[in-house]
């Protein structure tokens, strides 16, 4: 057939052209032309036989409310993942989805763009050990997050060690369970509730609960 899509070439624009290099150059990104072209800079890179063109414009583009997203799939996650981290970039793990059933993680590039690089290739032993430690991790960060965003905690880990001495790390989640008991805990306390007390949960600092909610459906005013 004539006239078909014979390569694509997805374009990035960026604010700085050597950090933006450096940072997909852990992904395997190589320069192979670079150059000017009206005021701005452009850098062309492959890796294998995939491309990606970084360009940087002046005056720059406004960035978008949502930044752009990309998606990498690569053949050793955990290598990946510990060369960022060894660089300083955060990374986030996504769990072991169908698509990429090694795994799956998130970072972010120096302009904001959200990564997202998978593994197509896995032990499935290894995805039930991990699947739901990989998961929980993701929603204590987010719950860690939200918190941040609201001023944080406002008090130290509550929960403790198991020889009953104080932790000293910083609160950064609330926990809560169906009698009405809430304590703050660091991350990793907070995990470790989550593992044993099964009726423990993700609470927020929300002052609505279900009140509100359940007047507005029996279409009564809210107090």
């Amino acid at each position: 057939m004539n006239g078909v899509v014979s390569a694509a070439v997805p374009v990035c624009y960026v604010r700085n052209i050597d950090q933006a290099r450096d940072f997909y150059a852990m992904f395997g990104y190589n320069e192979r032309q670079s150059g000017e072209q009206d005021g701005g800079l452009w850098s062309y890179l492959q890796s294998a036989g995939h491309t990606l063109l970084l360009a940087c414009v002046q005056p720059p583009l406004i960035q978008a409310e949502l930044p752009l997203l990309i998606y990498l799939y690569v053949d050793d996650l955990a290598a990946v993942r510990e060369r960022f981290e060894a660089a300083g970039h955060a990374v986030e793990p996504a769990g072991y989805p169908a698509h990429a059933p090694g795994g799956e993680a998130r970072t972010r590039d120096p302009d904001g763009n959200v990564v997202v690089f998978g593994q197509r290739t896995g032990t499935p032993e290894h995805h039930r050990e991990h699947s739901g430690e990989a998961a929980r991790s993701s929603l204590l960060r987010e719950a860690a997050e939200a918190i941040g965003r609201r001023g944080g905690a406002p008090a130290g880990c509550q929960v403790g060690h198991a020889d009953g001495s104080t932790c000293d790390e910083p609160a950064e989640v609330k926990l809560a369970d169906s009698w009405g008991d809430t304590v703050w805990g660091c991350l990793g306390h907070t995990d470790e509730a989550l593992i044993n007390a099964r009726s423990a949960f993700i609470a927020t600092e929300d002052g609505l609960g279900l009140g509100p909610w359940l007047r507005t459906r029996r279409g009564r005013p809210e107090a």
